[in-house]
């Protein structure tokens, strides 16, 4: 990994861990030894958006998780998530959701019950700050480490995905582009996530391919969608799975293991593959300690 990309990284777990303390860009600036310009723009090109409004957007996210899953004070929930007043909050959090959050927690999940809340509230807290961070190029390929396959038994599965066209390099920016979109829709209109994103890849050519970005969901969603975002429904059955350990670079390797222990076993695939993002960079610099589970249903 290139080591200022690390460096990022381990800024971003840092600022991730500490978001109720102040994290103004000169906070930040001290934290990495560089001045406010080069780490504002550095900062940008990694996640795609200013440092404020990273810090803005996930904060906002966590909260709203939490709002929905308990009873606590709007205010306590507030000075929790780095804001300096219930005032401050409640602007900023009617802003980018689009109620209040008084409202928004009035009006809960499309999915109701504690459980639901509860996975939901743990699923934003994880993804929230690494949601345009998957699939990153790393440009360094360690030598892959035999998985453990298995054979599951897959329940049914709702999801809201985005759906691209790209060619194979281009899988990072299409992430980059779909997932803080579809979370961003679920957050606001109180879809209860169940997981981590993903990424699914239902038709795979020789020069491009169709990728779809998206979150699983406690139930199918509740509201009419935009054009953008759709409704998947991923039918329960069985799937070979793995584990895939280290950096995005070397998932095609993992895949391909994948292939080859199903022919073995004379399984077909009977579906489109796909990876969900167990583990997120943000929080975990360290590539080493990536995982992305790999599940292929099969016949």
């Amino acid at each position: 990994m290139p080591s200022r990309t690390r460096e990022l990284l381990q800024l971003l777990a840092v600022v991730n861990s500490r978001l109720h303390e102040d994290v103004r860009l000169t906070t930040l600036a001290k934290w990495a030894h560089r001045s406010r310009f080069d780490l504002h723009r550095r900062l940008r090109q990694l996640t795609g958006q200013t440092p404020k409004a990273y810090i803005m957007r996930v904060r906002l996210a966590r909260a709203a998780g939490e709002l929905a899953a308990n009873d606590r004070r709007v205010s306590a929930i507030a000075l929790d998530h780095g804001f300096g007043s219930h005032e401050v909050f409640t602007r900023a959090f009617t802003h980018h959701l689009g109620r209040s959050p008084q409202s928004y927690r009035a009006r809960g999940l499309h999915v109701s019950g504690r459980q639901a809340a509860d996975l939901n509230a743990r699923a934003v807290n994880r993804a929230a700050p690494c949601v345009s961070l998957y699939r990153i190029s790393l440009t360094e390929r360690n030598t892959v480490v035999p998985s453990e396959i298995s054979v599951i038994e897959l329940p049914v599965t709702h999801a809201l995905v985005m759906r691209r066209r790209i060619t194979r390099d281009e899988i990072a920016t299409a992430l980059a582009e779909t997932l803080p979109v579809v979370f961003g829709y679920a957050q606001q209109h109180g879809l209860a996530i169940a997981g981590p994103p993903f990424a699914r890849y239902p038709e795979i050519g020789m020069g491009s391919l169709v990728i779809e970005g998206g979150i699983t969901l406690a139930g199918p969603p509740s509201t009419q969608l935009p054009d953008e975002i759709d409704a998947l429904v991923i039918p329960a059955g069985r799937a070979v799975t793995t584990i895939h350990r280290g950096p995005y670079d070397t998932l095609p390797e993992s895949h391909q293991q994948i292939g080859k222990w199903m022919r073995e076993e004379g399984l077909t695939a009977d579906g489109a593959p796909w990876e969900t993002y167990l583990t997120d960079p943000g929080d975990h610099p360290d590539p080493a300690t990536w995982e992305t589970q790999i599940i292929q249903p099969a016949r």
